[in-house]
């Protein structure tokens, strides 16, 4: 037995190949693909390195990421100023849009977890789908190159963006908000970081909005500008 990760069973085996061809990458190294699924809380439990639970595949991931999906709007949205191209990748590239790509590969089903995470419903938490998704490509980065990483992000979001009407993905709702406030209530709309929860390195924010003195909506998300524009979404939806 190797030191760390323990070997895959046959069901396991199995079962990530079905992950596998879904994700669209065959691992050479099946190390990394067990390691890019589980979970520190797993590994804590199972008494693993460090270096075995995908935090760090995950880091990698993320760079991955952004250098991929920066060159796959460029060519894919070829009469786009640079701001609007660095809208359009901030609203796709955030924690909720990552989980979508990750629900619609089942990849809740393949995580290690420990059983903490498992009694708290971790396979469905939006923020440890998200991680998966990024050290997955971490993981695709290490094992094939940067190529077949970007061909994967161009595959997966590719599909979102053809799901979707564009416009969906980069719309400003707090400056929507804003000028609606204003036409209505001669406001402007004010939001008050409620809480923070998590560790550093995945903490969750929670903002609350307010038109004059009247609560209208509340937004969680990894940042405060994330919170802020789920919190400014909901505060639309009900004016």
């Amino acid at each position: 037995m190797k030191k760390g990760l323990i070997e895959l069973s046959s069901e396991e085996k199995r079962r990530l190949k079905e992950l596998e061809k879904a994700f669209g990458h065959t691992f050479r190294n099946k190390d990394l693909l067990r390691r890019a699924l589980t979970h520190r809380s797993y590994a804590n439990e199972k008494r693993l390195p460090q270096e075995e639970h995908n935090e760090r595949l995950e880091f990698l991931g993320d760079a991955v990421l952004e250098l991929s999906i920066s060159e796959f709007l460029m060519k894919r949205f070829q009469d786009y100023s640079e701001g609007k191209l660095s809208k359009l990748r901030a609203a796709i590239v955030n924690e909720g849009q990552l989980a979508e790509i990750a629900k619609a590969l089942k990849l809740g089903d393949y995580l290690y977890l420990g059983h903490g995470e498992e009694q708290s419903q971790g396979r469905t938490k939006n923020s440890l789908l998200a991680d998966a998704f990024e050290a997955l490509l971490g993981a695709t980065y290490l094992d094939k190159g940067y190529k077949k990483a970007a061909q994967i992000v161009e595959r997966h979001y590719e599909k979102l963006l053809s799901s979707s009407p564009l416009e969906e993905f980069y719309r400003d709702y707090k400056t929507d908000l804003q000028e609606k406030a204003q036409a209505l209530f001669r406001a402007i709309p004010r939001y008050k970081l409620a809480g923070e929860e998590g560790p550093d390195h995945e903490k969750i924010f929670k903002v609350e909005l307010f038109i004059r003195e009247h609560l209208m909506g509340k937004g969680i998300g990894r940042s405060k500008k994330e919170a802020e524009q789920h919190a400014a979404q909901e505060a639309l939806d009900k004016l």
